[in-house]
């Protein structure tokens, strides 16, 4: 018998349109199993959603305002064997929830990931693990993207997102590195969420951005330890200060990251920003359509 799973979609209603996009990818999802699909209105009334079929649940956000406390509501909301997550500007593919649910049980494992494909401008990339399985020393040398929160699925009750995170900030990264420090994640390495990045509420806020790394950095102490690790979330502060127009900042932050890494990539685009030469928003653009990230 296949396991229950509950599926947590949180939104702020302001895209009905990408929403039930979102939703009628999840019903259509080919699953014997039962499947529970709750919305999470955060910041608005469930009044306020609009576009959802049934027999979906429509709830409030009754914890912490926010993606995390969101996220959470749904969960205590689902009484079934696992948790899957999907933001409402994202796809799942055909075959995604059987494929993991099949990968989680032949591994025996907790928690699963998978690849995806990031649409920017018109464009999709396609972003691979190349791997099976994510330890959580992948996740310490690199945010590894394609261990998207939309890829997520879990067994309920062993993982809860951290509502302590700054602005909802790297929770979705922290939640992964928990799961895996207690057992690899298990890794479809195929690409099975379309994952569009031109609506995202949290792309260019960058002082929750510098919250959220110094919050991880502060989780997880490995973090620095690690010198690629380390050399990657310096230089996305250094980063993140120089969108701020914080030179002095940025330049103390590419430092520590050359310290830590001599040929760290984003120290250069960092300090160009800093320099006035490029714009935080035009390198993301360049960057985004290429299918990364800073």
């Amino acid at each position: 018998m296949s396991p229950s799973v509950g599926v947590v979609i949180p939104t702020r209603g302001d895209r009905p349109a990408l929403l039930r996009q979102a939703v009628d990818a999840v019903l259509l999802q080919d699953y014997p199993g039962e499947l529970q699909v709750v919305v999470v209105a955060d910041g608005r009334s469930p009044d306020d959603v609009t576009g959802v079929p049934r027999p979906v649940r429509i709830l409030r956000n009754t914890l912490t305002p926010g993606l995390p406390g969101a996220r959470n509501t749904g969960i205590a909301a689902c009484a079934t064997d696992l948790i899957a997550f999907c933001d409402d500007d994202d796809v799942w593919l055909p075959g995604k929830l059987a494929a993991q649910v099949r990968a989680l049980e032949e591994a025996g494992g907790e928690f699963a990931s998978c690849a995806i494909e990031v649409e920017h401008g018109g464009r999709r990339v396609t972003r691979l693990a190349g791997a099976s399985t994510v330890s959580a020393g992948d996740l310490v040398r690199s945010r590894m993207m394609m261990v998207h929160s939309s890829t997520f699925l879990f067994e309920r009750g062993l993982f809860w997102p951290d509502e302590s995170a700054p602005g909802g900030q790297n929770e979705d990264w922290d939640l992964a590195l928990r799961a895996a420090k207690r057992r690899p994640l298990v890794h479809v390495d195929r690409p099975l969420v379309l994952v569009r990045w031109a609506g995202s509420h949290y792309a260019v806020r960058w002082t929750d951005r510098i919250a959220g790394l110094e919050w991880m950095l502060a989780r997880h102490p490995e973090l620095a330890v690690d010198p690629r690790g380390a050399a990657r979330v310096r230089g996305q502060l250094a980063f993140c200060h120089a969108a701020l127009g914080q030179r002095r900042a940025a330049v103390r932050w590419a430092l520590r990251a050359l310290a830590a890494r001599r040929w760290e990539p984003r120290v250069p685009l960092a300090l160009a920003v800093a320099s006035g030469l490029v714009t935080a928003p035009g390198v993301l653009s360049v960057l985004n359509a290429r299918g990364h990230g800073i």
